[in-house]
């Protein structure tokens, strides 16, 4: 197979993924260490927010544990989805990208984006309790606008039917490479 390492497509899509990947740990480090950190000090969460005119308690600290979960669940599987890109690009840059294992790659892809468009229908309804107990309290606006999206699904049939694609380009590969 053709050497395609100084592409310079290839050169900028790995060096994006690589600053995302960065970024998404990064954020996933802190939410990590949020987590604990707001179940710890609950009492000042309360206080800080009964300082604002919300009135809600204990639950608004346990919905908001429940949101931040999430979200880390979220940037955990952001990276995993970001790092079996960055694999199939380095495929593609060796020149061998209609390998079995990317049709793989791409395959777990589809399903992490389709967990994570399911998953954001329970989060919708936490976000949404959680605008209920703030209410409408003034300098405080929570974003209620979760849900699947069009886009989302979108993405999860592309990446089935390019895992297909890529099975079946590694299949035809395999069987040209039997015959010479």
């Amino acid at each position: 197979m053709t050497q395609t390492g100084r592409d310079p497509l290839l050169l900028a899509a790995q060096g994006l993924l690589w600053f995302f990947i960065g970024a998404l740990c990064f954020a996933l480090i802190m939410v990590g260490i949020g987590l604990p950190a707001a179940a710890i000090f609950q009492d000042r969460i309360i206080a800080e927010a009964a300082a604002k005119g919300i009135t809600a308690g204990p639950e608004l600290v346990g919905a908001v544990l429940l949101v931040m979960v999430a979200v880390f669940v979220f940037l955990g599987l952001a990276v995993y989805f970001l790092m079996l890109l960055l694999r199939i690009v380095g495929s593609v840059k060796e020149g061998d990208p209609f390998i079995a294992i990317n049709a793989e790659r791409l395959s777990r892809m589809g399903w992490i984006a389709l967990a994570s468009q399911l998953a954001t229908i329970p989060l919708a309804a936490v976000v949404l309790w959680i605008d209920e107990l703030v209410g409408d309290v003034e300098d405080v606006h929570i974003d209620t606008d979760l849900g699947v999206s069009g886009e989302g699904l979108l993405l999860v049939l592309i990446l089935f039917i390019l895992a297909r694609v890529f099975r079946k380009g590694a299949e035809m590969r395999d069987e040209l490479e039997g015959t010479v």
